[in-house]
Order: C-alpha cells, then sequence, then structure tokens
C-alpha cells in the first residue's frame, strides 16, 4: 500500500499515534508519505518507506490570516498524484479530513480516484463542536469520509450526538509502543528530585485548562500534608503561571519540579510512583496509558474514554471531575501500602500490554484492506 498520512506534528496524542502507526506500517514494507507543516517529533526520516512532505504556506497581503486548508489541500493533490497513493489517512475532521476532501474532489476531475480514513481524537467533536460555526463542516468532512476511526467509545458516543452523522463509527484506541520503554530504569531524575527516597507524583499534559492541572497540585497538596513526596510536572501551556502562582500560595514550590517539554517522556516516567490525570475532558488519555506503561498506577477524573483506559481498582482509581478529596485519599491509599503500590504497579503494566501495538495495529490494517477491496470494486472500469 502507498498511504499518505496527515496529522499534526506535535507532541499531543493524536501527532504520536498517527506517527507511530506509520511508522509500524512502513516497517512492514508499505510506503508511508507524512504530510504535515512541519516534521512530526517522532518520526525518523531515515528509516525505509517513510517519506516527509512539507506544508508551506506563505503569508499574502489578500489575507489576514494563512489559509492553511487551502494550501494543504494543493500539497495533498500533488502528493497523490506525484506518489501515486492508494489512500489518505487524515487526523482530525477539520481542516484536514475537510481538505482531504476538497483534493478528492479536484482529482476526480483529473480521473484520480482513492479514499479517505478520517480518525477522530476529540478535539474536533468536544472542543471545536461545542461552537456552533464548526459544526457543519465538522459534519459535512465526517460524512464525506469514505471511513471514520473514533479512539473510544465515548468520543463515538459523543460524535453521534452532537453530530448529525450517517457513516458508521469505528472504534480503534489508541496504542502505546512498548518496545520504546525496554530497557529503560530509574535514572538520575529520581537522584535529583527525591534525594531521600521520597514517592514521585507525576503529571504530563499540555497545561490547557481541560487538564486541570490546579487540581493535580490540590492533589499533591493533599498528599503532602500526610507524607514527604514530589511532584514532577511535565508539559508546558497556557496555566503554567497560574499554577506556579498556585504552588507560591500553598508554600509547597520546593517539591514542585516544572520539567517544562521533553521529547524522551519515557524516560522521565520511569522515575515516577503515581500518575495523576484530573481532565475535565479525556476523548482516550494517551498520557495515563504511557504512565501504565512505565509500571505506573494511574489517579485519574472519570472524563471521556479516560475508564476505558484506566480500570478502576486495578491499574488505579477514577473519581468525578474535581473530586480531588477522592483523589488525594486514593493517592494516598497506594502510597502508604507498599504491597498495594507493587501490586497495581503489575496491574498496571498489565493494563498498557492490552493497548500495545500488536494488539492495535492489525486493526487499521484490517479496515485498510477491507476499504480499499470494496473501494477498488465499486469503481467503474
Amino acid at each position: 500500500m502507498r498511504i499518505g498520512i496527515v496529522c499534526y506534528p506535535t507532541y499531543g496524542g493524536s501527532g504520536v499515534v498517527a506517527t507511530e502507526l506509520g511508522i509500524e506500517m512502513a516497517a512492514l514494507g508499505h510506503q508511508v508519505h507524512f504530510i504535515s507543516y512541519s516534521q512530526p517529533v517522532r518520526l525518523d526520516l531515515l528509516a525505509e518507506n517513510v517519506f516527509y512532505h512539507e506544508v508551506v504556506v506563505r503569508d499574502y497581503p489578500l489575507f489576514d490570516y494563512s489559509p492553511y486548508e487551502l494550501v494543504l489541500t494543493s500539497k495533498l493533490v500533488s502528493v497523490v498524484k506525484n506518489e501515486k497513493l492508494d489512500l489518505l489517512h487524515v487526523h482530525y475532521a477539520i481542516p484536514h479530513a475537510s481538505a482531504a476532501y476538497m483534493a478528492k474532489q479536484i482529482l476526480k476531475e483529473e480521473g484520480i480516484n482513492l479514499p479517505i480514513v478520517c480518525t477522530l481524537h476529540g478535539t474536533d467533536i468536544t472542543l471545536l463542536g461545542r461552537d456552533a460555526s464548526f459544526e457543519s463542516v465538522i459534519t459535512f468532512a465526517i460524512n464525506k469520509s469514505d471511513a471514520v476511526t473514533a479512539v473510544s467509545e465515548s468520543l463515538k458516543n459523543d460524535t453521534n450526538t452532537h453530530f448529525d452523522v450517517n457513516r458508521f463509527i469505528n472504534v480503534i484506541p489508541n496504542f502505546i509502543n512498548l518496545t520504546r520503554y525496554e530497557g529503560l530504569k530509574p535514572n538520575s531524575i529520581k537522584k535529583r528530585y527525591a534525594p531521600k527516597g521520597q514517592p514521585i507524583l507525576m503529571h504530563v499534559s499540555n497545561f490547557r485548562k481541560v487538564k486541570r492541572v490546579e487540581d493535580v497540585v490540590k492533589v499533591f497538596a493533599g498528599v503532602r500534608e500526610k507524607l514527604n513526596a514530589v511532584l514532577l510536572l511535565v508539559g508546558d501551556g497556557p496555566e503554567r503561571y497560574n499554577v506556579e502562582q498556585m504552588c507560591r500560595q500553598l508554600g509547597i514550590c520546593s517539591d514542585i519540579h516544572f520539567l517544562g517539554k521533553t521529547k524522551d517522556v519515557e524516560q522521565v516516567l520511569m522515575n515516577g510512583d503515581l500518575f495523576i490525570l484530573p481532565s475535565e475532558t479525556e476523548s482516550f488519555g494517551l498520557a495515563a496509558l504511557e504512565a501504565m506503561a512505565a509500571g505506573m498506577p494511574v489517579i485519574s477524573s472519570n472524563s471521556g474514554g479516560l475508564p476505558e483506559v484506566n480500570q478502576n481498582g486495578y491499574s488505579g482509581f477514577i473519581s468525578d471531575v474535581g473530586n480531588t478529596t477522592e483523589m488525594t485519599n486514593n493517592a494516598l491509599k497506594l502510597l502508604e501500602s507498599k504491597e498495594l503500590m507493587t501490586k497495581f504497579k503489575k496491574q498496571a503494566l498489565l493494563q498498557a500490554e492490552k493497548f500495545s501495538l500488536p494488539q492495535i495495529l492489525p486493526n487499521y490494517i484490517e479496515l485498510y484492506n477491507k476499504l480499499l477491496y470494496l473501494w477498488n470494486n465499486q469503481q467503474p472500469n
């Protein structure tokens, strides 16, 4: 197969999953072309069968804002024609699926036909979907895709509830590449931030308001009242200033460390004991899955797809959004019992294995093959 993958190149879950999917398909002998405005963070261009096409957006006096969707459409037409792609797999309904549809119509005029797979990751549904001005475009982009997937049952239900969708939505969960954790052990991070062997609590996010990072601090403050511990916050974003202010007000800055963005998330996670993810909305919760792959139990909210990832009472505990008191008690339950913590660490890793690449990748391959078979047999000779 010759596959075109359109994704955001950032540290977020959708970009990571899209990139890992493409890399694995390339390793199986398929030709994979990534199309984005910047090279995806995990993409190794030296890998065999992997190609990258940059979408270059220039400023024009005519436009107040750069017309990214139009430039992307033009790039898709070019890549499909010149690389003779068999299908496009776009991540997010807008702007990627909508741009892919426009490209498809242009290509059809030239006698070129190919199917589009659209994967919904959540932001286009849970955030943009709340804005009425986007509703018709999102609905159109989903319905005009030839196959649609969602990363959780929760996201599938949200999509069917809030949009007039006539496409069947396949649920294919996000996955974790466990080979990235092989051979990793706690490193200097543990010695540096927990020199006395204190338990390390962790949180990884983009520090947006929906991540409720202030709740992470509240949970840690509650834990800190009972035992000596440290909190490592990984990532950066708009809420960081407010979180820093909160730390100062609570007088616990010496035990909270901001590590910023890092490409070596797996190595950092290997140093943690407990992961906190109290998000207000979380369509899947890849950060929780990454933590479990590092052997960390998870204290999370019950938002969106999180209960599908974090099994309550097995890989960690879930609570209602904003219930930091219960989250704190659950955290202490684990931190104060070495036996229970050891048990949950093992179970967290077992839970992560259910979402390993070998478990999930065949679902995408089956979808691709089925779609191409139907597509090729439906096209006029």
